[in-house]
């Protein structure tokens, strides 16, 4: 028998991307499990969790991947824009430098990601009010201008980290409720793909295997079957690709 954690109407994968430092572990963290480390460490990689909500009578659950932010890395994180139906583009407002390098992950984002991606840009360390480098009506503007969604957020005290996640979520929901009908884009519905499994063998390195569940399958995510979980703890794990 599943687990309540299997029973989903729709499946959906999100990214977080943006520089190195700006907090993405944290958020995935606040938001999967409610945790924050404030000695978090570079993640190396790729880290994803999961967790269900409810949009308007449907349980969406949300995958979502925490893509290395570091230049030695960013070779391999292009795979894992593929299938991803939502991205949080996230920068530290106590850094300006990881405002400006927001063009790049944006173009980055469009050139590897499905060109009907919904993005949201977020500026986390809200609570650095005294230190902060960028304006919000500037990034406001920015957003408006390339078609995002905007959200100030911290992961340190849990301000709006909520509503970024249920807001992407929401619009993700309604963008594929209107694809059902008659647009032929596609339906990220858990119809088609793969799921990852592991053995229930904890903190120890295990091979991602191959389901056949129709129920559970992650669509487009083919190339993370040659992905090793090399931690696993409750709703999330760690993983580089082989």
């Amino acid at each position: 028998m599943g687990s309540r954690d299997d029973e989903y109407d729709y499946l959906f994968k999100v990214v977080l991307i943006g520089d190195s430092g700006v907090g993405k572990s944290n958020l995935l963290s606040r938001f999967t499990r409610n945790e924050f480390n404030l000695e978090s460490k570079s993640t190396i990689g790729v880290e994803f969790a999961t967790r269900s909500i409810q949009v308007e009578g449907k349980t969406v659950k949300a995958q979502i991947w925490d893509t290395a932010g570091q230049e030695r890395y960013r070779a391999i994180t292009s795979a894992y824009y593929r299938g991803a139906v939502g991205a949080l583009l996230v920068y530290d407002i106590a850094k300006h430098v990881t405002y400006e390098n927001v063009e790049r992950w944006l173009k980055e984002l469009r050139d590897h990601a499905d060109q009907n991606i919904v993005i949201m840009l977020v500026g986390n360390k809200s609570d650095l009010r005294h230190l902060r480098a960028v304006p919000t009506d500037e990034a406001k503007i920015y957003a408006e201008k390339n078609q995002l969604s905007f959200i100030e957020t911290s992961a340190l005290d849990s301000t709006n980290v909520e509503a970024a996640f249920t807001n992407i979520l929401t619009e993700i929901y309604k963008s594929v409720s209107n694809k059902h009908v008659g647009s032929d884009r596609m339906v990220p519905l858990p119809s088609s793909g793969v799921d990852i499994t592991s053995s229930t063998n904890e903190n120890q390195k295990k091979q991602c295997s191959v389901s056949k569940n129709p129920r559970t399958q992650i669509p487009n995510l083919l190339f993370m079957a040659h992905c090793l979980v090399f931690e696993r703890t409750g709703t999330s794990s760690s993983c580089i690709l082989l």
